[in-house]
């Protein structure tokens, strides 16, 4: 199984298309999704609630029978794929303030009441692949987010049985690591890649796209 998943900033053209068709994923866990975003040969399902105008907060595209599902949070979209849910979130990033979907006034705060809601659903799940822009390092020094948020994230990581196997890949800023991850079964074997998001010297993204390859 082929997993990726990749912030699109909103945006959407022809040459989004081609990375997300050229990776040739399974499942895509997408975040910040345009809703003039369409791939061939893939179901997409989208989170019900706007980040912005014509932008939905996450969405999920399929090549594989896919059953859509509640959204687990407000900035979270949801769907069954087999025995599997999969579920593709944003969290909170450092200056995203304290309106809707965001509960709490300190930026740990925020991230700790989203994770602990998404906990409350995310639990009953037999098998989970959970992934998305969480805006948090999992490793190294902390920039999008906090210290204490990343401690939220992998508290829930460790309840929930699953380890992120894009923890240690790079950040399109050197020296930095990812703030978009993939969490799959601990203890499984996988791989994990970045694809560096731009055509022709021009980003298509301020996020890059990462992907996992594992055996669910």
């Amino acid at each position: 199984m082929r997993i990726g998943t990749w912030n699109i900033a909103g945006r959407w053209s022809e040459h989004h298309r081609a990375l997300l068709v050229e990776a040739d994923c399974d499942v895509w866990l997408l975040t910040e999704v345009n809703e003039r975003t369409s791939l061939p040969g893939y179901a997409l399902h989208l989170s019900q609630s706007l980040m912005a105008p014509r932008r939905r907060w996450a969405g999920i595209a399929s090549r594989l029978l896919m059953a859509s599902s509640p959204d687990p949070h407000p900035a979270s979209a949801q769907v069954s794929i087999g025995a599997t849910t999969y579920v593709s979130s944003i969290l909170p990033w450092r200056s995203c303030g304290s309106d809707s979907p965001w509960v709490g006034d300190r930026h740990v705060d925020k991230t700790s009441n989203a994770v602990d809601d998404l906990l409350l659903r995310l639990r009953v799940a037999d098998s989970l692949v959970w992934g998305g822009d969480w805006n948090h390092a999992l490793v190294g020094k902390e920039y999008a987010g906090s210290i204490g948020g990343r401690r939220a994230i992998l508290a829930a990581l460790e309840s929930l049985g699953l380890e992120a196997t894009t923890a240690v890949l790079p950040h399109r800023t050197e020296g930095l690591f990812t703030i978009d991850h993939l969490a799959v079964p601990a203890g499984l074997p996988s791989r994990a890649w970045r694809i560096v998001a731009s055509h022709e010297g021009k980003r298509l993204s301020d996020h890059d796209a990462y992907v996992v390859e594992v055996s669910l």
